[in-house]
């Protein structure tokens, strides 16, 4: 059953692999054209979800390994084309048809998608928006930010956060990379609690918008 059903957009969610990572399937209602974002190990079950749809695009969030364990296995089953930002391609164990960059929109059937550049997590993360659905990688999870290697990267992350994704409405869905889906709004609102509160200059890696 789709995560999400309108006139726009079906959006199927799967968990894959060890590490619980969430691949996402996008369709066209009108075409029944695809999007596949991210590939993790063991993606049976998505390319299930894909049978019966034209799978135009896969798109990587970023390139961490548990993101890209199944790329070679998806685009063996679909032979669609992969893209990626230019700052993590070259880690990819296929290489991409096409780049992306920050506001690009990528149209596939009905569905317009538009690329934001969120670097901090990786320097080439992107969140994909597809009508008010947020896929944010590990750039944003329900709780806080992706994990950051410095206090610098999360200070990158932070602002791209807060100015290019909280920008973005209150009733926008945010679907991460890995774990449960939520709101923008719950997400804005567990940063303006972090926000009103002193922080140690060293503060990075797992941190937590209502514990760190």
């Amino acid at each position: 059953m789709p995560l999400f059903y309108d006139k726009e957009v079906k959006v199927f969610k799967t968990s894959c692999g060890p590490y619980n990572n969430n691949a996402y399937l996008i369709v066209s209602p009108e075409t029944n054209e695809s999007i596949i974002i991210d590939a993790p190990m063991c993606p049976q079950e998505l390319l299930d979800e894909a049978k019966g749809t034209q799978v135009k695009a896969i798109l990587i969030t970023h390139t961490h390994q548990d993101h890209l364990a199944g790329l070679e296995e998806i685009v063996a089953a679909t032979g669609a084309p992969v893209q990626a930002h230019s700052e993590d391609a070259a880690a990819l164990p296929i290489s991409p048809s096409a780049l992306v960059k920050d506001g690009d929109t990528i149209t596939v059937g009905t569905i317009a998608l538009k690329v934001i550049h969120t670097p901090g997590h990786t320097p080439g993360s992107v969140c994909y928006l597809v009508g008010n659905h947020l896929f944010s990688g590990d750039t944003l999870f329900p709780g806080g930010p992706g994990r950051s290697n410095s206090p610098q990267d999360l200070q990158q992350l932070i602002e791209n956060i807060t100015e290019k994704l909280y920008a973005l409405a209150d009733d926008t869905s945010l679907l991460p990379g890995h774990g449960q889906d939520s709101t923008l709004a719950l997400s804005k609102e567990e940063y303006r609690i972090f926000a009103q509160r002193n922080h140690p200059e060293d503060l990075s890696g797992d941190v937590l918008w209502l514990e760190s």
